[in-house]
This record gives structure tokens, sequence and C-alpha cells, in this order.
């Protein structure tokens, strides 16, 4: 086994995503609805009252991803419409593909 600078075995990893969010609030229809820009726009019938939004917001990307709620963790957003989520055990291209959204366009 190869060891790290630090004296640590050297692991592999996870296959882990981060996604940007542009959430809307009290929409009709909880729905991934494409790009805003550079981040994922996600419309939740919840109000953004008491974390509701984001609870509906973590159960639509674990339906839609098909990964448990406790692989998505919110790491920047808790209280704005804009979030960051970490999703665990899947890479960047699957998730795109089970959003059904295409990969973003690389920056010049």
């Amino acid at each position: 086994m190869s060891r790290a600078a630090g004296g640590e075995p050297v692991t592999s990893v996870p296959k882990s995503v981060t996604l940007r969010l542009r959430v809307i609030p009290g929409a009709r229809r909880d729905e991934i609805a494409g790009w805003y820009g550079d981040a994922v726009k996600v419309r939740c019938q919840a109000p953004a009252l008491d974390g509701r939004a984001n609870d509906s917001v973590v159960g639509l990307l674990a339906e839609k991803l098909r990964v448990k709620r406790s692989d998505i963790q919110l790491v920047h957003g808790e209280h704005g419409r804009g979030k960051v989520v970490q999703i665990s055990g899947l890479a960047a291209d699957e998730a795109y593909a089970r959003l059904g959204i295409p990969a973003p366009e690389p920056h010049p």
C-alpha cells in the first residue's frame, strides 16, 4: 500500500459532484428547468420558509439522480436562492444525464 506524505494510506475518494443551483420556490411544480447562467435551475412548490424549499430541492434531486437523500449535502446557500450541493457516489456526467440537462460548456 502506498503512503501519502503525511504517512496516511492513499485511498480512492468515491465519485462526487458539486452542483450550483438557482432555486425558484413557490413554483407550480417541482422540476429541473435547465440552466440559469452557470447554475442548474430548480423549481419547487415548497415555499422559502423554515427550510421547506431546501428539503424539497434535496428530495427532488435525490429522486432525479436516483441517490439517497443522505448522499446530498447542502454546502452553501441555506437561506438564499443560490445554493451549492455536494452529491456523493455520482460523477458529473452521470448527474447531468440523470437530470436531463446537457453538460455545461467549457469557458474559453
